[in-house]
């Protein structure tokens, strides 16, 4: 017994069962039942969209023996069955690749006077129109501006902007738009379930996002998928077959971002290249995962829909918003470098490393290309007070540059002079950028006359270069009214800091909510009986 692919088993027969291409449906569907069908349409579109399909359901509409002329064809008379099949009479499909002769386009169209053989409409199909030669669009412009009553044309084309515009004024035109994943993939999963193939939800994510927006590159990827699967759709065996990178290397990378950690960084690309995944691909994975950090920095409640939305919203608070469009645009460039770097893995691995060396312009200071480093750790004195050594050893750094003016703004809060009411301090001056990213990440350790002494760890020592330091101290300056001298010691740190209380309460408060969640008794009934695993990363409180 012949196997026929599922593109083929599984094309749509009515326009109810159209996926997508609402706008198409809508018009030809009352265009029918009011008895008002033009006489030529134009479909554009993508690969895979249903041009083809929405040409044979219309031929369906207008020949039905049961129905008549509507936009529900019974789909089982002779007529529709022999449009299914490919052999009804009165259906004269033409690919205009193949046939760009102006003697066929003749021919063709002299047939076209006479009568339907067995319907009511005879309709011409011209696939990939706008590979026609310009002698044959000229030998059908008289027939397809005034055809004869019984006569119809399809033109179906990906390139509309190489069809003459005078085919185009004589056309009814209509743009079939590219499919959503969620589309794709909840079409993927109906004929799934309809065949009887075990899948993962997880498998048909990817699959839906690698058919670009095209059902049937969609369906020619199950049909792929279920046979290297051994008759199943599971993430890993799809994983694999499509190259996709797994979504642990991108929060890694974006882990060693966040740390300024390059060795860890240089760790992932070559684990990347090592399993033979795609750079390219891996590029993309990365943009997807900044994309919904920035969506949860400005629209914090609509990345509540991400499924990895904690992991999200966790890298949101760890991110200056600056920073996340400088990734996302180092991330979108480097996917188009790799076609000139010297391979694609040191193409990939200097895209990494460009992320680490550059750091956005703030407001506050002029415009910088690469990312001002903290100099190596040595002793500074400004205006004779010198910084004390760090907790590693390191000696303290002092942050430079030129003395900003007094604040002429009325003060608006006092520095604190215990080193625990730091936190609370920086909180409620709620900084922004990287000034407030210093600030979070830092402990007070002291405040003798005007030296503000601040700790950082030394994961973090990179804040503390001049640039950020002089933010910091203006805008300290700014709400104090007092002139500050600020110095950072670098090394070990108490876990003081506002970003780890900050951590602290909120991963008390995810623990809170996991164990309310666990403790729910069907809950509880389901890991018990049925030896159910909890998704904590799933788990939201209400």
């Amino acid at each position: 017994m012949s196997y026929q692919v599922l593109a083929r088993k599984w094309r749509p027969r009515t326009f109810a069962e159209l996926t997508g291409q609402g706008h198409v449906v809508t018009a030809l569907a009352n265009a029918l039942s009011r008895g008002q069908v033009h006489h030529a349409y134009l479909l554009t579109g993508t690969r895979g969209v249903g041009k083809t399909t929405i040409a044979r359901i219309l031929a369906k509409s207008l020949n039905c023996l049961t129905n008549g002329v509507s936009a529900t064809p019974c789909g089982t008379c002779a007529a529709c069955a022999d449009i299914d099949a490919g052999r009804f009479v009165d259906l004269l499909e033409l690919d205009a690749a193949s046939n760009t002769q102006v003697e066929q386009m003749r021919d063709l169209l002299d047939n076209a006077r006479y009568a339907p053989t067995v319907g009511r409409y005879k309709v011409y199909l011209i696939d990939e129109v706008h590979q026609l030669s310009k002698h044959s669009f000229n030998a059908m412009l008289k027939t397809l501006e005034e055809p004869p009553e019984h006569v119809k044309f399809v033109l179906a084309t990906t390139e509309p902007e190489k069809v003459p515009v005078t085919v185009l004024s004589r056309c009814l035109q209509f743009a079939l738009k590219p499919l959503t994943p969620e589309e794709i993939g909840g079409r993927l999963a109906y004929i799934l379930r309809e065949e009887g193939v075990p899948h993962d939800e997880g498998a048909i994510a990817m699959i839906a996002r690698a058919a670009s927006g095209s059902l049937r590159d969609g369906l020619s990827l199950l049909d792929q998928a279920i046979a290297f699967g051994g008759g199943e759709v599971r993430d890993q065996p799809v994983r694999a077959m499509l190259g996709v990178v797994d979504r642990e290397f991108v929060y890694r990378i974006a882990d060693a971002l966040a740390d300024g950690d390059g060795p860890a960084l240089l760790a992932q690309a070559d684990a990347i290249a090592a399993r033979g995944l795609s750079a390219e691909v891996a590029l993309a994975e990365f943009a997807g995962l900044v994309h919904r950090i920035a969506v949860a920095q400005a629209v914090p409640q609509a990345a509540d829909a991400f499924d990895d939305a904690g992991r999200v919203k966790d890298y949101a608070m760890r991110f200056a918003p600056e920073a996340i469009q400088l990734l996302w645009q180092i991330a979108a460039q480097g996917r188009a470098d790799l076609a000139i770097a010297p391979d694609e893995s040191t193409g990939f691995a200097m895209t990494l490393l460009r992320m680490l060396a550059f750091e956005p312009a703030s407001s506050a200071s002029p415009a910088r290309g690469p990312r001002e480093r903290a100099p190596e750790p040595q002793r500074t004195a400004r205006a004779g007070a010198a910084a004390s050594a760090g907790g590693d050893g390191h000696p303290a750094q002092a942050a430079a540059g030129p003395q900003p003016a007094r604040a002429t703004s009325t003060p608006r809060a006092v520095l604190p002079s215990e080193p625990r009411d730091w936190p609370a301090f920086v909180a409620d001056l709620k900084l922004t950028g990287m000034a407030g990213e210093l600030a979070a990440q830092s402990e007070m350790r002291r405040l003798e006359g005007a030296v503000l002494t601040l700790a950082l760890p030394a994961g973090h020592q990179h804040l503390a270069g001049k640039s950020y330091a002089d933010r910091l101290k203006a805008a300290l300056e700014q709400a104090t009214g007092a002139r500050l001298l600020l110095a950072f010691e670098v090394g070990e740190v108490a876990d003081d800091s506002l970003a780890a209380r900050t951590a602290r309460e909120r991963d008390e408060a995810r623990a809170r909510t996991e164990a309310a969640f666990r403790a729910e008794p069907l809950v509880s009934e389901l890991v018990a009986r049925f030896g159910a695993t909890v998704r904590t990363d799933s788990i939201k409180p209400r």
